[in-house]
């Protein structure tokens, strides 16, 4: 099949212009909000790739199929995303996708409306030893999902920004990461959920009256559809001498046992009621754009309804509007 031609907007998170270096899927075209330094150098010596200022000028170039976004304030990116559907482009979008519900229904509706297809980066459970997790439980090896302990670290650095509207801030960014582990590694959607955030260890020290200070820690509490229950907590406090960027914990308990994954990923376990099968053996893995890219030339369709793949992104969004009010 022909290659899917692809726009980038904006490198504000996790944009994928390395990724697109002889990819067999894909190919970047055009730039926007993009300085040149920032493709691979291969890409840098492209003559097909167009520089744009604007994302305007990005969506008038009718070569593009995709447009990828890492938008450089995250509280603006759903509105953007809509003007790329409209324009007929399909979207791939940096997490988080929007920051309100009213935003995340619209981006919905307007993929529906259009027929274009919109995406987040949300390829955390297919990714090991997630994957391999994910697995266990469609199985049935644990039973009945019963609880869920989640654990998001990231290190401080002083580029994080004060302001949460331009990355999404801890909850949005990190937290989401944790949430997907329950719903699309777990296996089980959130009904409910209460947070309390805080800025208490913030570098910066602001003042905590002020609004978009930024939030060191998080703490939430979960009831999920089943009836099970969950807690997650994500921060900034992940020490430099831990040696992995993400210091990441999930254990999934289940009625014939849990499963772990601890230290980043660094070490698995499988306890069943009357065997302990140690670590997970781990092999494979997927690549979230390599799927996406593969369902628009027919070949699969995404392991995840759009729905049930921003739904974590739902239900963060009213965990931070509980732990604002409070």
């Amino acid at each position: 099949m022909n290659k899917i031609r692809i726009g980038l907007y904006g490198t504000n998170g996790h944009q994928i212009q390395r990724r697109l270096v002889d990819h067999p899927l894909g190919e970047c075209v055009a730039t926007a909000a993009f300085h040149n330094g920032a493709l691979p150098e291969p890409l840098q010596q492209e003559s097909r790739i167009t520089h744009y200022a604007t994302l305007d000028e990005l969506l008038a170039d009718e070569r593009i199929d995709l447009v990828s976004l890492c938008s450089p304030r995250r509280r603006d990116q759903a509105q953007e995303a809509i003007r790329c559907l409209d324009a007929g482009k399909h979207v791939y979008a940096e997490k988080p996708c929007a920051m309100t519900e009213p935003d995340l229904d619209a981006i919905i509706a307007t993929a529906h409306r259009t027929g274009k297809v919109f995406h987040e980066m949300a390829g955390t459970a297919f990714v090991q030893p997630y994957l391999a997790m994910r697995e266990l439980v469609q199985a049935g090896t644990l039973g009945t999902v019963v609880q869920v302990l989640a654990q998001k670290s990231y290190p401080y650095h002083d580029r994080r920004p004060e302001d949460e509207d331009i990355d999404g801030g801890l909850l949005l960014q990190a937290g989401v990461h944790a949430l997907r582990f329950i719903e699309h590694v777990a296996g089980i959607k959130v009904s409910e959920i209460w947070a309390v955030q805080t800025q208490l260890g913030n570098p910066g020290a602001p003042d905590p009256a002020a609004p978009g200070g930024l939030r060191m820690a998080t703490s939430m509490m979960i009831r999920l559809v089943n009836g099970g229950v969950a807690s997650v907590i994500c921060n900034y406090l992940n020490p430099p001498a831990f040696g992995v960027w993400g210091n990441e914990h999930l254990r999934i308990f289940g009625t014939e046992g849990f499963v772990e994954s601890v230290d980043g990923g660094a070490r698995t376990r499988l306890v069943l009621n009357n065997e302990d099968r140690g670590p997970l053996g781990l092999s494979g893995g997927a690549d979230y754009l390599d799927m996406f890219l593969a369902s628009l030339g027919g070949s699969a369709p995404m392991p995840l309804a759009l729905e049930d793949e921003v739904h974590p992104t739902r239900v963060l969004i009213r965990a931070r509007a509980d732990a604002m009010a409070r």
